[in-house]
């Protein structure tokens, strides 16, 4: 054990130089990756850079975690046989990192493409997605001026701005903005081909976004299912609208409603709740493992700790968020309600989920920080007669060494509730501890 820390030490103090590198360019309304994108939604307009010709910032995000994880499965029928959970031990996970590429094109116009370079899922480099996004436009008139003034367009294949907790989320290499190891058990997030439109003025804001609906580009042909006639690939339409006021220097409250809806995609699926390509950061936890059989691959079970609902055919999904900002005490809250069905289903289910989190930031720079999340997803599942529950608990800790350099951990402890005897999560249970070094540049 004082091996394994004393390794985690050696890599977070090794990777100190990395953040500490060139002068970066600086671009119009942009998102840092380090500790200064913290708590950083929608970007604004108060574009302050001025366009000086092409500028090209590159970016990274590194994180290497520890994990030492215990679980059981005592209500499930042959838990030691057909229905055993993958045998864990403590240890370190493969590090996961990402690359960015951020583009000052021309004035008010930025392009972004990022790349996941290693993550559980895909051990091998990725394209998560590229987008262009307009803060100004190349028309000239008083009109178009005006319009951009509270206007923002987005156009590529980017990741969906669905609700507010996607901002926080933990994202394959890119933790720093988390306080915690993983994201909600029902993960909101999702990457699509469209566009969104946002206008926004004095603290208040609404967006309208119109995407394929699908992860990727799909050209193929689409089938009848016996239970689901309708081949029709419609496109995604959400909304979103809230306020961001600072009514103090010391207090910020923000609150936000949003809606996802899609009637029929009949192409490679939905996957609002499903879009993650770099995987959980609890590995291997409840997971299924059958005696005498192979064992999962660790690329395949790359959601440990997560449920998703199953919507890939249709979906109704609203959200609403909370985020109160006192001095140093933060709270974001979530509550979100989602139905829909897979294209084997004719009835629609329903999936609820809430979740808390308050986080108290310490220090002359708010460097330290300790906070406590709680998160509860019910939902019925695709062939269940009753609902299920998964409920979580987190105790997180933190230290910003450097505005780049972040060491974190967590206490976590996570049951499933209601599953029935045959499924290998009755009585499921996991806790532990997560630790991960982080840098964010």
């Amino acid at each position: 054990m004082k091996f394994q820390f004393k390794n985690l030490s050696l890599f977070l103090f090794g990777l100190l130089p990395l953040a500490l590198f060139a002068q970066q360019p600086k671009l119009s309304n942009f998102r840092p990756y380090d500790k200064s994108g913290m708590n950083m939604f929608e970007t604004g307009k108060a574009d302050t850079v001025p366009f000086n010709g092409l500028a090209v910032r590159w970016g990274a995000g590194f994180t290497q975690q520890f994990q030492n994880l215990k679980q059981e499965n005592p209500g499930a029928v042959g838990s030691t046989t057909t229905n055993r959970l993958f045998p864990l031990q403590n240890g370190f996970m493969t590090a996961q990192a990402n690359l960015f590429m951020d583009v000052q094109l021309a004035d008010g116009i930025k392009l972004n493409v990022t790349s996941y370079l290693s993550s559980r899922h895909h051990n091998e480099y990725w394209v998560k997605g590229g987008y262009i996004q307009f803060d100004k436009v190349p028309f000239k008139g008083e009109f178009w001026d005006n319009l951009m003034k509270i206007a923002t367009i987005k156009i590529g294949h980017f990741e969906v701005n669905y609700g507010d907790q996607h901002f926080r989320r933990s994202d394959g290499g890119q933790t720093l903005y988390n306080p915690f190891m993983d994201n909600h058990i029902m993960d909101q997030f999702a990457t699509e081909i469209g566009g969104e439109v946002y206008l926004q003025k004095n603290g208040l804001f609404g967006m309208i976004g119109l995407t394929n609906g699908m992860i990727k580009g799909h050209v193929d042909s689409t089938y009848v299912t016996a239970l689901d006639p309708n081949t029709s690939r419609n496109p995604s339409l959400y909304l979103k609208g809230g306020i961001d006021k600072k009514l103090s220097d010391d207090i910020r409250v923000r609150f936000t409603a949003s809606l996802y809806t899609n009637s029929s995609q009949a192409g490679s699926g939905l996957t609002l709740y499903g879009g993650d390509r770099t995987g959980s950061n609890y590995q291997n936890v409840m997971e299924k493992a059958p005696l005498g059989a192979a064992l999962p691959a660790y690329t395949a079970a790359a959601f440990s700790g997560r449920l998703n609902p199953g919507f890939g055919k249709k979906i109704n999904a609203t959200m609403l968020n909370a985020f109160v900002k006192i001095k140093g005490l933060e709270f974001f809250g979530t509550y979100e309600v989602a139905r829909g069905r897979t294209k084997n289903e004719v009835n629609d289910r329903k999936a609820t989920q809430t979740a808390a989190e308050f986080v108290y930031r310490f220090g002359k720079e708010e460097n330290l920080f300790i906070g406590y999340r709680y998160n509860t997803v019910k939902v019925l599942l695709a062939g269940f007669t009753n609902d299920v529950k998964v409920q979580r608990s987190s105790f997180a800790a933190g230290w910003f060494l450097t505005k780049n350099v972040l060491l974190k951990g967590e206490i976590v402890t996570q049951k499933y509730v209601d599953f029935p005897s045959t499924d290998y999560r009755s009585l499921g249970k996991f806790n532990g501890y997560v630790i991960e070094a982080v840098v964010g540049f």
